[in-house]
């Protein structure tokens, strides 16, 4: 008979909760609505018709903090033809929409409008719908994770405005298609006027500016000529100056636009050496940027930071770390500008590969989270990165799954950032050659390139390319809060062994060192097996690198 006596460690244990890196930005409702269903679902209003391209005109006011203008929306019909359905949140006021001339009718479910053509809608030809709106937009309390539109001011009294709105979503200030799955295929213009004392900086190349002397007021003109998330797309205002740099990447010459306010001019040229420094590392790691035809800024905002697509917002406090805290407690930390590293990140994972549904969110957040220990990896080496990530396990909370319910626009657990983190670093050490992992890494932003996603079709091409069957481990860390306990003992000269704490298809490869000398691969199931030992008495560690617990049960 075995005796439990001994928990040795669980490392996976160590919880504490971190401010706000991993706060959820999605709201978690005890029970989801109608509303949350139209919002988070392909209702049949949406899939009849293929986004391709949305012109933005904006006028943007800041003495009033309101927004008017419209939405010249393009589409492809691709099924018999249903009403077309658009979001825009109150309150906002969508004041009409109009096809061919024609003023269309438009019923409204809480912030859902149904628009009915009037014309035939052939299938396989594209049409024009323009979309009028104006209002005061919901202001940020707590941006970005509540979201919305930031109205400040620099030191100089000046407007200093953006947009900051993943998860309540970008039908909080503009209509649009709000469902992430499906992108404007061929990009987005947008043309936003602002008091001609100020700038507005967004996705893309600036392609003209207008300058309207009566009205004194400049309309900034940009062009985003790939696929871009909605949530991406952005407005950033203020008394910004601009310096830049030449990239010479895989791709060729990338422009690099910095744009801020002038009173961080000099702070800004010092700490954005960084961003060079991160293109670098993650063409090494993801491949490519993925958008080189819109070139890549970033952009001083009143806010922390986000990833909108081509367009970067920055605002760190221009120092290293995040906030000037390092979020792993072991020094690495502040080797590097977090909102840079992280919020660049997410141009390959958020801007180049995209959910097709938040509760995926899990491929934005978690391989960003850990493209950070892979700058790392890059500039300091293997174990540099290595101890940076272990050390976020402290972030963990394992309280609900990673992966949310589909359908209802909800994300899983904040987990998702140094959680999967630690997933995808385990995976790294059952892969166990790191040319081959990064070979999957860029694999990943070539097969998936400009394309939405769902998990499974991660997982499934990790699985194919690894060689190596990883999905009870993609099951164990997306889809269940327990981490896998390694439970052993020895009796009679021999190790048994399996994983506990886990589900009961759990199956994973585990590096052990036995009496701190000879490194063992163990291959442990739900199942006991055993091997055989040199002697009767031993010293078992676990790999650290593994994000896993361990057991010792000892007694006959």
């Amino acid at each position: 008979m075995i005796k439990y006596f001994q928990v040795l460690f669980i490392s996976c244990f160590c919880l504490q909760a971190v401010s706000s890196v991993n706060a959820q930005i999605f709201r978690a409702p005890q029970e989801f609505t109608h509303q949350d269903t139209l919002r988070g679902s392909n209702t049949p209003d949406r899939a009849w018709w293929d986004l391709f391209k949305y012109q933005l005109n904006l006028k943007v006011d800041p003495t009033t903090k309101s927004i008017s203008g419209s939405n010249l929306m393009t589409y492809k019909v691709i099924d018999d033809s249903k009403r077309i359905q658009i979001e825009l949140q109150e309150p906002m006021k969508l004041v009409k929409a109009i096809q061919n001339e024609q003023e269309l009718s438009i019923e409204k479910d809480g912030y859902s409008y149904f628009i009915t053509p009037t014309s035939n809608q052939e299938i396989g030809k594209s049409y024009q719908i323009n979309l009028i709106f104006e209002g005061s937009p919901v202001i940020a309390v707590r941006p970005p994770w509540d979201g919305g539109l930031t109205w400040s001011q620099d030191s100089n009294g000046l407007p200093f405005i953006a947009n900051s709105n993943q998860g309540i979503g970008a039908s909080i200030w503009w209509p649009n298609k709000d469902y992430a799955a499906d992108e404007p295929d061929n990009g987005v213009l947008m043309a936003v006027e602002v008091p001609e004392n100020l700038m507005d900086v967004s996705n893309g190349r600036l392609i003209k500016t207008d300058h309207d002397k009566k009205a004194k007021t400049k309309t900034y003109h940009w062009e985003v000529k790939n696929p871009i998330n909605n949530y991406g797309i952005n407005i950033n205002i203020g008394d910004y100056v601009h310096f830049g740099e030449k990239f010479e990447g895989e791709k060729g010459t990338l422009d690099m636009d910095y744009y801020v306010l002038k009173e961080n001019l000099d702070k800004a040229k010092s700490q954005f050496k960084d961003a060079p420094k991160m293109m670098k590392a993650f063409e090494h790691w993801f491949g490519p940027y993925p958008f080189y035809e819109d070139s890549y800024k970033l952009v001083e905002t009143p806010y922390l930071g986000m990833e909108h697509q081509s367009s970067v917002t920055y605002g760190n406090n221009y120092a290293n770390g995040y906030l000037g805290r390092d979020l792993s407690g072991t020094g690495w930390g502040l080797k590097f500008d977090f909102i840079i590293i992280h919020e660049s990140g997410h141009e390959w994972f958020a801007n180049n590969i995209t959910y097709k549904d938040v509760a995926d969110m899990w491929i934005h957040e978690s391989f960003t989270a850990y493209s950070e220990n892979l700058f790392l990896d890059y500039y300091y080496g293997k174990e540099a990165s290595s101890e940076y990530v272990i050390g976020t396990r402290k972030n963990i909370n394992n309280d609900i799954p990673i992966i949310g319910p589909y359908g209802v626009n909800q994300e899983g657990s904040g987990d998702m950032y140094y959680k999967g983190a630690n997933m995808l670093h385990t995976i790294r050490q059952i892969v166990n050659d790191d040319e081959k992992w990064r070979m999957i890494l860029r694999g990943l932003n070539e097969e998936f390139y400009h394309q939405t996603v769902t998990s499974k079709q991660i997982e499934t091409y990790i699985s194919e390319k690894a060689d190596i069957n990883l999905s009870s481990v993609f099951d164990q860390y997306l889809r269940d809060i327990r981490i896998p306990i390694l439970s052993y003992y020895v009796q009679d000269n021999k190790l048994f062994f399996r994983w506990e704490n886990a589900i009961q298809t759990f199956t994973m490869p585990v590096k052990v060192k036995i009496n701190s000398e000879k490194e063992v691969w163990l291959n442990p199931t739900t199942r006991w097996d055993n091997m055989e030992l040199p002697a009767s008495k031993i010293q078992l560690t676990v790999d650290p690198n593994f994000y896993v617990g361990t057991l010792n049960l000892t007694g006959k």
